[in-house]
């Protein structure tokens, strides 16, 4: 089978059509690109001066991605596409349930997205409404989704590897990701893009296209959208023989038509279709005075399969729900797949204008975001309700809103020192809010359905029991659970910087930050420097201070739950409820209000640089103190039991077995290295070889975990367990190469990447129980030929010789489990895709 679908994906093509106009442009493109990415390239994330640096006289690390580059690793959304390129990035296959599995959590340098800042045209993003409650990995995290802005509307990336607090304010600690648009005058492009997995499906189809036209005198207008559809694939072990009982020691009739892998959320659960728009606007209104404006407009439409159902009672191979009374018979006989649905609109609009004020370059801009999500479930119930109960239910909506106004001011000074000094103000105020909006009453309450005590064996198991109220699998959000929750922020920045002798660049900045909620006031401050010690030659470092805010989901979010947690080798089931920080149960429990986490960054590198050889390497460390994270499920009998359900009640919380809430846990230090090499090989006969190796290290290691609060004190409880504690240390991989050749002659060329996924371990509460994951070698590949100036045909392979993870983990009765969750290279092996395109 494997080799037949790689002599179909040889066989593959894309073509791309461009207009006489273009040609010379598109004929060139290797070259272009490489011209893109070289030293030379200018960049304007984390320099906030006029004065304008390259990647090479950078005093702190920062990598360009140009648009060719996103699109030969034939990957078509952001997070994915940048995992595959940036080494210090991960993703696992499977963040958790509930919305984690929809909106996948990232990490970078060992850390969550929350800790990476990202920026559109240099302005900030909004975040996403869905909390990643239930993921193991980042969990809670509410980082920006970048897949959401059009993939056709990017100019280039800029990625800054480095603490920027000081400059851009909460959030950026690890990184800034800076997303700058499209803005070429001239042209459009359109182009197809299919594939599918080699073997668990998963098909894939997009469309992207873009145009742009000028605008006034100067100025331009380039818009941009994005459709996608994306299949879910299983990656389930074998199928189970039966759904049904036996009838006289042979299958029931009914095996014909029913679905025998059942395990429809292991793997990639979800069904996408996916729309990106944006435009890209600016328009000049005077010799010194320039108008411009941007914006993305998404939406999202998501069918997320989660766990099969089945009713033991009936006899189904023992394949049951830990909550068998909550199936019922009459409405599932064979058991159901779940879906949870996600209906997601997701939009910004920045407007500003540039112009010259004396010897001030002057910035004056306002964005409004929002993510607004619809949730909802389908082919479930509500076991309380009885037989009665339907099967699809809207279970409320979450929304996120950002606004954020900026004036920046920058000029610069004659001092006489070896160059300019150049000096930014700025001033920025923000205001962002969080809701969470009810669902219907069907989808939390509690019907008060009795299971009758009757003949059958499910009535004679189950009969006189009352089901867990809510959905199976999900749970709508209650009115008690439902809030809404603002604040405001302003902030002010100084930077200043020079070049003080030749060869030798200072930099400091400063930036305060007042908080209208628990947040508070804060400061960040920030050092670099860069010497070149001789030609080509130079060493840079810095030191910062930084700080997130605690996001309003964080301190807000609150949600009854249905779920399944593993203590040892056995699977829970258990009714939990996340409680908001500031309500009467979590402060009974020793909650306190949410305070930033403050970080302390050091880096210090080194470049080399000559003709067409570059060599970066650059060293950190990052503190973080008063990290924020999820407490474990108090209450349960191994933590806290009846203590804590007593505490629960006294506070109106009745009916739930456990709780969790997020507090200011732990202190973390996290090291590493970043290792990037480039080679350009220029040849007559041989065409251009684009050489690229780059390494990433890092390790997490817990400083400090606080104490039970006085509440807890005499309680036997654990606010922060084992498996947590686990995953923020090993749950991702420590290591991360990325081997790379770009080939070009004449109308060829070539695309080959190999990527070294260190190992991982999945741990539990019990040490015996934990599975880790060994080393693995991904490779992927793309081939292209320029037919004539307007055709070109390309195809290319994710994971070319299909691997896997290792077979190391506990496979459930449903057949998920068997590659564990946590794979950041996927759990369904090789994908294979085409492109057709035009570019006129």
């Amino acid at each position: 089978m494997k080799n037949i679908v790689i002599a179909g994906f040889l066989a593959s093509v894309s073509i791309i059509a461009v207009s006489p106009a273009r040609a010379e442009e598109v004929a060139d493109a290797t070259a272009s690109t490489a011209a893109e990415a070289d030293a030379g390239a200018i960049v304007v994330t984390g320099a906030r001066g006029r004065i304008q640096r390259s990647v090479a006289d950078s005093p702190v690390p920062i990598d360009v991605i140009s648009p060719q580059e996103l699109k030969n690793t034939g990957r078509t959304g952001l997070k994915e596409i940048l995992g595959n390129i940036i080494p210090s990035l991960s993703m696992p296959a499977l963040g958790g349930g509930g919305t984690s599995a929809s909106v996948r959590p990232i990490s970078i340098r060992g850390l969550s997205g929350d800790y990476v800042l990202v920026l559109v045209n240099g302005k900030r993003r909004h975040t996403t409404s869905l909390i990643n409650n239930l993921s193991r990995i980042s969990g809670g995290s509410t980082p920006v989704d970048i897949d959401l802005i059009p993939t056709s509307a990017v100019g280039r990336i800029e990625v800054l590897r480095d603490g920027a607090a000081a400059q851009y304010g909460s959030d950026a600690i690890s990184g800034v990701i800076n997303i700058i648009l499209d803005n070429s005058p001239h042209g459009g492009e359109l182009s197809v893009t299919g594939g599918q997995l080699y073997e668990k499906g998963g098909a894939l189809a997009q469309v992207a296209g873009s145009y742009g036209a000028p605008l006034g005198d100067g100025g331009f207008a380039r818009f941009s959208i994005e459709a996608k559809y994306h299949d879910r694939a299983d990656s389930s072990a074998e199928p189970i023989p039966y759904v049904y009982p036996l009838v006289n020691g042979q299958p029931d009739p009914r095996e014909a038509d029913a679905d025998h892998l059942i395990a429809g959320g292991y793997g990639r659960s979800n069904r996408d279709k996916i729309v990106d728009t944006s435009y890209n606007a600016e328009l000049p209104v005077g010799e010194d005075t320039t108008l411009y404006s941007f914006s993305t407009l998404s939406y999202r439409n998501i069918k997320d399969a989660r766990g099969a159902y089945f009713a033991a009672a009936t006899g189904y191979n023992g394949l049951a729900n830990s909550s068998g009374a909550s199936v019922l018979p009459q409405l599932y006989p064979a058991g159901f797949q779940a879906y949870r649905r996600i209906w997601e609109w997701d939009w910004q609009t920045a407007v500003g204008l540039r112009t010259q004020f004396g010897e001030w370059s002057l910035d004056l801009s306002t964005s409004y975001g929002r993510d607004n999500v619809k949730l909802g479930a389908e082919n479930t119930l509500n076991p309380s309700l009885g037989p009665d109960s339907k099967s699809s239910f809207f279970m409320g909506r979450q929304k996120q809103d950002l606004w954020v106004s900026n004036l920046d001011l920058s000029r610069e000074l004659d001092l006489g020192l070896a160059g300019p000094l150049s000096l930014s103000l700025g001033a920025e105020q923000r205001w962002e809010r969080f809701q969470n909006i009810a669902g219907e009453p069907d989808s939390y309450r509690d019907g008060g359905y009795v299971i009758p005590l009757d003949s059958t064996p499910f009535g004679q198991l189950y009969g006189g029991r009352s089901p867990s109220p809510g959905l199976v699998s999900f749970t709508g959000t209650s009115p008690a659970d439902a809030t809404s929750i603002s604040r405001n922020n302003l902030a002010a920045y100084a930077d200043v910087s020079a070049d003080v002798m030749p060869g030798w660049f200072v930099g400091v900045a400063g930036r305060f930050e007042h908080y209208s909620d628990s947040a508070g006031n804060t400061f960040s401050a920030k050092a670099s420097t860069r010497i070149e010690l001789a030609k080509g030659l130079a060493l840079r470092g810095g030191v910062n201070t930084g700080f997130r805010a605690p996001s309003l989901a964080q301190t807000a979010f609150s949600t009854t739950q249905n779920t399944v947690t593993v203590i040892g080798d056995e699977r829970v089931s258990t009714v939990s409820k996340f409680l908001p920080v500031n309500s009467a149960a979590a402060i009974a429990l020793g909650a306190k209000p949410l305070k930033p986490e403050k970080s302390l960054n050091f880096t210090a590198g080194v470049t080399y640089e000559t003709g067409p050889f570059r060599l970066t390497i650059d060293a950190y460390q990052i503190r973080i103190d008063d990290r924020i994270v999820k407490t474990e499920f108090l209450g349960t009998a191994s933590n806290g039991g009846a203590a804590i359900k007593d505490i629960l009640v006294e506070n109106g919380i009745d009916d739930v077995d456990s709780a969790q809430f997020f507090t200011n846990a732990i202190d973390t230090r996290t090291r590493g290295v970043d290792v990037v090499g480039e080679y350009t090989l220029d040849t007559a006969s041989l065409g251009t070889f684009r050489l690229n190796a780059a390494y990433s290290y890092n390790k997490t290691k817990i400083l400090h975990v606080i104490d039970n609060p006085e509440e807890l004190s005499d309680l036997n409880v654990t606010l922060f367990g084992r498996q947590a504690q686990r995953d923020l240390v090993a749950a991702l991989p420590r290591s991360k190469v990325v081997l790379s050749n770009t080939w070009s002659l004449a109308k060829f060329r070539a695309l080959a990447r190999v990527t070294r996924y260190g190992k991982y371990t999945e741990s539990s509460n019990v040490a015996a129980s934990d599975r880790t994951y060994g080393a693995k070698w991904v490779a992927d590949a793309e081939v292209g030929y320029q037919l004539t100036d307007n055709l070109d045909i390309a195809v290319g392979a994710n994971n070319l010789f299909d691997a896997y993870p290792d077979r190391n983990g506990t496979v459930a009765a449903d057949g998920s489990g068997l590659y564990g969750n946590f794979a950041p290279f996927g759990l369904s092996g090789g994908f294979y895709y085409a492109r057709l395109g035009a570019k006129f």
